[in-house]
């Protein structure tokens, strides 16, 4: 593919150094080489970065971009997107890792149906890589269907970094790829999946994903702070989103009430 298909990988690191030589490893044998990544290390102790670098190995591909304290992970990618200057922006958390061909199937999928943003299928493991059950990607979705639940796993996302200039992760704990993703649907009308499962998802036990006070919390945020939706919508909106997402997690079906 020609050089104005080069990628940026973009990184937010907080506590994660067990999992991280996995992520490493799927990045670098990716079929398709044209890209770089630029890690936005967002821990305030040091300590982890040492261990970062010597992993890398100062391959000239990665670029680390300190914290100076703690911002969150949608304020990391932000300034992450601000130091990229490629075409596409892929996102990818650092327990997460990719399938070999992650880049260049997504890839040709959207140049063939000339996409601005796409995403994946992918499937969740648990700390010790074992597989749990794979989520389905739906071929499309509108804002009206993204409202009813959250169907896009981050990791998977491929976006034009034109798509970002305006468009930015908000400042929350949970939810802000959710925020993000709403905005985007809203501009494109339609967004499209992949079905292929090209993405694995770590679910772990003390990841703030896995709190649910916080994300019952957060999911209201977006309907009422974010969307503009009253109190009783908000509200009936959140505990639709939950309903949803216990559809699809514990019985595997794509549904939306």
């Amino acid at each position: 593919m020609p050089k104005k298909s080069e990628v940026t990988v973009i990184m937010p690191f907080y506590k994660k150094i067990e999992f991280f030589k996995k992520t490493y490893l799927s990045l670098i044998n990716q079929t398709y080489k044209n890209f770089k990544v630029i890690i936005v290390y967002d821990d305030e102790k040091k300590d982890e970065l040492i261990k970062l670098k010597k992993i890398i190995g100062g391959k000239k591909k990665f670029k680390i971009i300190v914290n100076k304290k703690n911002i969150g992970a949608g304020k990391s990618r932000n300034k992450g997107i601000d130091h990229s200057r490629t075409k596409y922006i892929a996102f990818l958390d650092c327990d997460d890792y990719w399938k070999r061909r992650k880049l260049e199937t997504q890839l040709n999928f959207m140049k063939k149906k000339k996409l601005r943003f796409s995403f994946t299928s992918y499937s969740i493991v648990n700390e010790n890589n074992n597989y749990l059950k794979t989520i389905t990607a739906e071929k499309t979705l509108n804002y009206t269907e993204l409202l009813k639940s959250c169907d896009i796993g981050l990791s998977t996302v491929i976006v034009d970094r034109k798509l970002l200039i305006k468009n930015k992760f908000p400042s929350i704990k949970t939810k802000e790829d959710f925020i993000l993703w709403l905005k985007i649907a809203k501009s494109e009308n339609i967004i499209y999946g992949l079905s292929k499962d090209l993405c694995y998802w770590r679910k772990s036990k003390n990841s703030l994903s896995s709190n649910t006070i916080q994300k019952l919390s957060d999911a209201y945020k977006v309907y009422n702070f974010y969307e503009k939706k009253n109190m009783f919508l908000s509200f009936l909106f959140t505990m639709r989103l939950s309903l949803n997402y216990l559809v699809k997690h514990f019985l595997g079906i794509n549904f939306r009430i």
